[in-house]
């Protein structure tokens, strides 16, 4: 029985001693902010669509490219870690953050008061002009005033979709940009509200879509690498990063392969 008894006990001893190990480890682990873990896990997780070109899409041979997955693959680069792209549903991305399945969003992602209550963002480094989009014949909708019970086609948690929402139109929802230039073309929506830099590629992809831009806001959007709140050290890091690309030549490189201009100014 004291052979027993001592086999008991010392198992226990055992098990209170890798219990206390795993305590240990874990409080270190959690102890690392957001930037160190990356670091250590050699790798950043990026959330992006996919499914926004020039931005974010597949290319014809199915690889993921775009001007964001460029300046994701850049900032990664020198944070020394390899880039882990996560691609979702805009509607779905927030959420995606806040669930941490990713560690950034890479995905033009504008800067509004609303939601830097809950998240932080990059310096901007993308600057551009909504555009009212409608079918080619269309002769009645000429402003955004004119969108005033009117259809548009927009993502529900995009800037554009507030912009033609305060300009009375009813909201059709959609996932993308491409599901919404699908409806507007065939007739199911009225207009558009979208990125100027985003309706220009798509015209240059296909010039026979029968869509045409009618209006242009004069105050540019800017957007921003979001993330959660309370990761400051990462935000600096991604800041520096962003701003050496600027002074090296880095970003504007990238920036004229898809625009042909300098897309920050």
């Amino acid at each position: 029985m004291k052979k027993i008894s001592i086999f008991v006990a010392f198992s226990l001893l055992v098990s209170l001693a890798l219990t206390a190990c795993g305590t240990t480890q874990n409080q270190a682990a959690q102890s690392k902010n957001l930037l160190e873990q990356i670091k250590a896990d050699g790798k950043i997780r990026i959330g992006t669509e996919g499914t926004y070109p020039p931005f974010t899409f597949h290319d014809d041979s199915g690889k993921l490219t775009g001007f964001d997955v460029e300046i994701g693959e850049e900032i990664a680069n020198r944070l020394g870690v390899k880039p882990e792209f996560i691609e979702t549903q805009w509607d779905g991305m927030f959420a995606g953050l806040d669930s941490k399945r990713f560690d950034m969003i890479v995905n033009q992602v504008g800067i509004r008061p609303d939601r830097q209550e809950k998240y932080d963002f990059s310096d901007p480094y993308i600057l551009s002009k909504p555009v009212l989009i409608v079918y080619k014949d269309n002769e009645t909708i000429k402003t955004f005033a004119d969108l005033k019970g009117k259809k548009a086609a927009q993502t529900l948690t995009s800037n554009f979709k507030d912009i033609a929402a305060s300009n009375g139109a009813e909201i059709v929802g959609v996932e993308g940009f491409n599901q919404s230039i699908d409806l507007l073309a065939s007739k199911r929506a009225d207009a558009v509200v979208n990125d100027g830099l985003s309706f220009l590629d798509f015209k240059k992809q296909q010039p026979d879509s029968p869509i045409k831009v009618v209006a242009e806001l004069d105050e540019p959007a800017k957007s921003g690498v979001m993330f959660r709140k309370d990761n400051k050290e990462l935000v600096d890091a991604v800041n520096n990063a962003l701003s050496d690309m600027k002074k090296d030549g880095k970003y504007v490189s990238i920036s004229q392969k898809y625009f042909g201009t300098d897309v920050s100014k």
